[in-house]
């Protein structure tokens, strides 16, 4: 894909803070679950199944690990379905939030996985969950930043009163993309150019997670949302496009864009929170080119971005709640804690948040 010019009718007008940019009087993350996937799936299993198309390309082996940084992702096994993994975080998150699923007034699903158009995904999430008919439930999909705009929608609810608690669920399952790929590449007739569109999809995994928010002055123990900001640059709408069919990308303007508005956004939020010295930034989990690249972009220390992609690849909406619960098990995380959460999704949007912890 070729850069293309800027829409000038549009792109001419300053950013202003708008309702893109919020913050929070009393509303905390109460608590945060991960569902694992049982099935490990190495990128060395990944390669010795694309072994004929890496040979035909003369591409070397080790490129998943060496150029992305992932060793391995997480599969569902024969028992386990992404929808029922989300379930089970959600029943989690609610028992460690100290609340029951008839206290639940909202519940917003944000995977980017679905069996089909219609209905949402959340329904059959909300009757697992046996959640009130009185809960509000829907997806919202944007890509991989879902989780966090989740977060932020569900908090501007409660701050308004209208509702008490908020359920964000996300569960992905990676399996079938990964197959349509694997079978595609090792057709005749790919060069290296389309192999290295479809290189993205071989790094993403699958995983749940979930998380409660409640209003602060009933949980003291809770750990405050601060507020946090949005931004979009949709003229890079199709730099990243994806279905089960498999997933295309322009890696290279993809990150470019990114960036640009990564450090658009840091600079536009100094006006109205103090990002520069957090104790861990969690960002969206893609590979080590992402990361540096985010970390260089706005200048922020690499030993307090903790990362799990290594691990468990890119989980898409489910990749930062899952690093954040990773990082406050191994005790990254303690109360007091300044944390950020951020990242960019296809489209191109990013999002920013601040958590008090």
């Amino acid at each position: 894909m070729t850069e293309r010019p800027v829409d000038q009718s549009t792109s001419s007008e300053p950013e202003r803070p708008g309702n893109a940019t919020a913050k929070h009087q009393n509303v905390s993350l109460l608590s945060v679950a991960t569902t694992v996937a049982d099935r490990v799936t190495t990128s060395a299993d990944i390669e010795a199944r694309l072994r004929g198309a890496l040979r035909r390309l003369r591409l070397p082996t080790g490129l998943l690990e060496r150029v992305a940084g992932v060793t391995e992702r997480r599969n569902w096994g024969e028992d386990q379905t992404f929808q029922d993994a989300a379930i089970d975080a959600g029943r989690r998150a609610m028992a460690e939030a100290g609340i029951r699923p008839e206290d639940v007034g909202l519940l917003i699903n944000t995977s980017v996985t679905r069996p089909h158009l219609e209905p949402s995904v959340a329904v059959r999430l909300h009757h697992g969950l046996g959640l009130p008919t009185s809960a509000i439930n829907f997806d919202i999909a944007n890509a991989c930043l879902g989780f966090v705009n989740a977060m932020s929608v569900a908090a501007g609810m409660i701050d308004s009163g209208q509702i008490k608690y908020a359920l964000i669920v996300d569960g992905e399952d990676a399996d079938q993309v990964q197959l349509n790929t694997i079978d595609r590449l090792n057709q005749g007739g790919r060069n290296r150019k389309d192999f290295m569109s479809e290189f993205a999809s071989l790094t993403l995994g699958s995983g749940a997670a979930a998380a409660v928010l409640g209003p602060s002055d009933v949980h003291p123990e809770g750990h405050r949302i601060i507020g946090g900001v949005t931004r979009a640059a949709t003229q890079w709408y199709d730099l990243c496009v994806g279905s089960v069919d498999g997933m295309f990308t322009d890696a290279k303007m993809l990150l470019k864009g990114g960036m640009e508005l990564v450090v658009a956004a840091w600079n536009e939020a100094r006006a109205h929170f103090d990002w520069a010295d957090m104790d861990r930034y969690v960002l969206h989990q893609v590979s080590d080119v992402h990361t540096n690249a985010f970390v260089e972009a706005i200048g922020i220390p690499r030993t307090k971005v903790p990362t799990t992609y290594q691990r468990y690849g890119n989980v898409g909406p489910a990749s930062i709640p899952i690093t954040l619960a990773d990082e406050v098990d191994r005790g990254g995380i303690t109360r007091g804690d300044r944390v950020f959460l951020g990242g960019v999704g296809s489209g191109i949007n990013t999002a920013m948040m601040e958590l008090r912890w």
